[in-house]
């Protein structure tokens, strides 16, 4: 049976895990069904290992996340809305290289980011491994690099949608609300990409459409807050990531859990740790000190030689595959769109 069915992906496996990039060929069916013109292409040489499904894979939001996509032929594809307006981008590793190809106006900005978003800003060698099970998992994954998007808004939404549910609820809704407000990926994108929403738009939002989409009324009112202040926010791109999750922290509703997750994609900050999760001090606790029922304060002090790159330490602690066995069944979707 082992090897027939993909594991269910939790929060805490998609932040800390991967996307999962075929190798091989292209088979019948494989590649984008329109055909268009090709897009502006960037190849960009990294300067050691790279694992293009290790890196992106956490920005993907749920398997079916209208706004990632990683195809058979081994490529992964993006629809973000940038600075210069919505983009496509398809980044292939080939040969030691990354070639990434984009469409729409936001082409350029796409490809000009290409290097920061597979990490050319981030820093393995500052990792020391003080733990015997994270010195085994960065010497099995040298491909692991912390992307930075650049981008504030597009990691912000998903990560305040995710707050105190389960991950099936948090990747639904946002499924269904850039699916009904976002708008069609610019150039040959697989079917159904989307870029999401405009700030605008995410403002217009009716409240019953939030309801329908599983979303309660506290978790909307922080989105709608968020999205009226949205230009000063992506300002915190160009900050560094305490001082942007100051910025955002500022908003009612966003706390340390949420400005972290955020940070992560957005700045690629190595030493942005989650606080507040549900399972994280757990996982971090039984890994790297036998205690399964460790809460924010044991992981912190369990991560504190690894300072500064407490968030690169911690994805390792989930690439070891080191979690404790579950003592209680799957938490149940409240399903607050049938009440």
């Amino acid at each position: 049976m082992a090897g027939r069915f993909a594991p269910r992906p939790t929060r805490a496996s998609v932040r800390g895990g991967e996307g999962v990039v075929p190798a091989g060929g292209v088979p019948a069916g494989g590649l984008p069904r329109q055909a268009v013109a090709p897009g502006k292409v960037r190849v960009w040489v990294p300067d050691g290992p790279l694992e293009l499904g290790l890196v992106l894979g956490p920005l993907r939001r749920g398997p079916g996340d209208p706004t990632f996509r990683t195809m058979p032929d081994g490529s992964v594809w993006r629809a973000s809305r940038t600075p210069a307006g919505p983009g496509t981008l398809r980044v292939t590793a080939r040969g030691g290289e990354m070639r990434g190809e984009a469409w729409g106006p936001g082409a350029d900005w796409l490809l000009e980011q290409l290097p920061r978003m597979l990490g050319a800003d981030d820093d393995p060698a500052a990792f020391v491994p003080r733990h015997r099970l994270l010195a085994f998992t960065a010497h099995r994954r040298p491909g692991l690099r912390l992307a930075r998007t650049g981008l504030v808004m597009e990691s912000l939404i998903p990560s305040i949608l995710e707050q105190k549910v389960t991950t099936l609820e948090a990747y639904q809704a946002w499924r269904l609300l850039v699916r009904k407000y976002g708008e069609l990926a610019p150039g040959p994108a697989p079917g159904r990409m989307c870029v999401m929403p405009s700030a605008r738009t995410w403002a217009m939002i009716p409240s019953w459409e939030w309801h329908l989409a599983g979303v309660d009324n506290k978790r909307a009112s922080t989105i709608l807050r968020a999205v009226r202040v949205a230009a000063r926010l992506e300002e915190a791109a160009g900050m560094e990531p305490a001082a942007a999750q100051e910025r955002l922290e500022v908003v009612s509703g966003i706390g340390p859990w949420t400005s972290a997750e955020t940070v992560q994609r957005s700045h690629g900050a190595p030493d942005a740790v989650t606080v507040g999760d549900l399972h994280l001090p757990g996982i971090v606790g039984f890994a790297l000190g036998g205690d399964r029922d460790a809460d924010d304060s044991v992981m912190l002090r369990l991560l504190e030689p690894y300072a500064g790159q407490r968030h690169r330490a911690a994805r390792l602690v989930l690439l070891s595959g080191r979690v404790p066995g579950r003592r209680a069944p799957r938490m149940a979707p409240r399903g607050i769109e049938r009440l």
